[in-house]
């Protein structure tokens, strides 16, 4: 993944230090009971309030009931067989912690293809930290499974959950996407009677590596609203408060991470890698669904397999003002970008910018590296970014009717030799370069050759422009209140066409 200097990837450096601290100033506020369980030498006769006296088992863990304060902790090197389904809520200032002590590798828990292996529900103020979780079972096209699961279900407002170094693994459950699926580290809230939300989800520093089916997400059954009248539920709760950040996701079943109905997310620092491997389902690698505001930036997402969906990004049904910026997608089958409104669904707002794809593609029609299909979104800008494939067989932009957006100013570069087709009539095209590839409507096209720094690109660096690009200085894009480009070079007046903004002469 690659690192660029910008002021955020130096805040995400300072907090990730920050994360380090053993304790946190939440969890110091008011002092609880420290409950100990070793798996391989504990008893459950004792009492569990120190090393020397630790349980034995989940069952007796997940029988005692905590308090705001306490932690329950987990014996490092040690491994536990069952469910930790544990009781009790922390406080505002004083959340219950579930960690590990001693020294040695991450406390081990196989869950044997249970609903999930750590399973809280209707609870809040909890902060869960390293773990190592697997939940295998029989093979099932039936069953739910997951690795962690906070659920909901006609609770009201649940505030305060933090999953920091949690390692998700080998969970083998059915292929349920909404509302209550499968997967590694997921979020759901369910219900009818009571509307039900969370508010404060901080998922972070955590990996998640061969699940089935979603690796990291939040579901709901209370999404209906007017961008999306025939939603689950008889209003919209949105989650608030959501942050899915420095997290790795490898050999997913079906989507990366997906934010569902959710208002200002931010999902950053992510990587990636396989998604879509085993779903029968549309997936994508890092997206939204019902959701407003999230910002998306400085992920990376490669290895989506398929060619239906499994693109990186998606502007999908009932988004709104959400943005992608600082984003590198490479290799998937799927595509970059996949812009989709649901049926009778409103999607507006939305913007991409200042990111870059490498040899991204989708063979399958109407389907390209960027795929407008669907139905159609309203306002939606695509500026800013370098594409470049190096597959003859797929085209770079494709539509198949739906109008609604406009791409300005970005790099587009086909396969050597034969090129790559861009098949959209319908979109509007202003100002971008276009190199072995055809012009669609665009009535200030730059037709050259953009001088990156290979013409055969690898990695986001051999797409800088070389000082003599013709892209240099020839943007259009009016200003945004964006200050840098993806490498973290200022954004010139007037700016570079293409994710590169650097300066002539470097």
């Amino acid at each position: 993944m690659p690192l660029r200097r910008t002021p955020a990837l130096v805040t995400a450096l300072v907090t990730a230090a920050a994360g380090l601290l053993p304790t946190m100033a939440s969890a110091q506020a008011t002092a609880g009971t420290s409950y100990y369980v070793d798996c391989r030498g504990g008893d459950d006769s004792a009492a569990g309030t120190s090393a020397g006296t630790a349980w034995r088992t989940l069952a007796k863990a997940s029988a005692h009931l905590l308090s705001p304060g306490d932690r329950l902790l987990l014996k490092r090197g040690s491994s536990c067989t069952g469910v930790l389904a544990p009781k009790g809520a922390g406080a505002p200032g004083a959340p219950i912690r579930l960690d590990a002590y001693g020294r040695g590798a991450k406390p081990r828990l196989e869950g044997e293809g249970a609903r999930a292996t750590v399973h809280l529900t209707n609870t809040e103020h909890w902060e869960i930290r390293n773990l190592d979780l697997s939940n295998t079972g029989a093979p099932t096209t039936t069953d739910r499974r997951a690795g962690l699961l906070v659920q909901l279900t006609d609770y009201g407002v649940a505030e305060h959950f933090v999953v920091d170094g949690v390692d998700v693994h080998d969970v083998n459950g059915a292929d349920f996407k909404d509302p209550d699926p499968s997967g590694g580290i997921l979020f759901s809230v369910l219900g009818s009677a009571k509307p039900t939300r969370f508010d404060g989800i901080r998922v972070e520093d955590s990996t998640v590596d061969h699940v089935d089916r979603t690796g990291i997400g939040t579901s709901s059954t209370w999404g209906r609203r007017p961008e999306h009248p025939e939603g689950p539920g008889t209003s919209w709760e949105a989650i608030t408060g959501l942050e899915i950040r420095r997290n790795k996701v490898h050999d997913v079943g079906g989507d990366g991470i997906v934010v569902q109905t959710a208002k200002q997310a931010v999902v950053e620092h992510n990587y990636v890698d396989g998604f879509n491997m085993r779903s029968a389902g549309y997936n994508a690698g890092v997206w939204a669904w019902n959701a407003d505001d999230v910002l998306y930036q400085y992920n990376e997402v490669t290895g989506g397999h398929g060619t239906r969906d499994s693109m990186a990004f998606d502007f999908d049904g009932g988004n709104n003002r959400n943005v992608y910026r600082y984003n590198y997608s490479h290799d998937n089958e799927g595509g970059f970008l996949l812009v989709c409104n649901g049926p009778g669904m409103k999607t507006d707002a939305n913007r991409f910018h200042d990111n870059v794809s490498i040899n991204d593609r989708n063979t399958e029609s109407p389907y390209a590296v960027i795929s407008v299909v669907c139905g159609a979104s309203t306002d939606t800008r695509v500026y800013r970014n370098t594409i470049a494939t190096n597959h003859p067989d797929t085209a770079l932009v494709s539509s198949n009717g739906p109008t609604g957006v406009t791409f300005q100013d970005n790099v587009f570069v086909g396969a050597e030799g034969a090129g790559s087709p861009m098949k959209d009539t319908v979109s509007t095209f202003k100002n971008n370069l276009y190199w072995r590839t055809s012009q669609p409507r665009d009535p200030s096209a730059i037709n050259a050759n953009p001088l990156l720094r290979s013409t055969d690109p690898k990695t986001p660096d051999d797409l800088r422009l070389q000082a003599n690009s013709p892209a240099i200085g020839a943007g259009s894009a009016p200003a945004d209140g964006t200050e840098v480009d993806y490498f973290g070079n200022p954004i010139p007046v007037p700016p570079n066409v293409g994710a590169d903004q650097g300066a002539v002469g470097r």
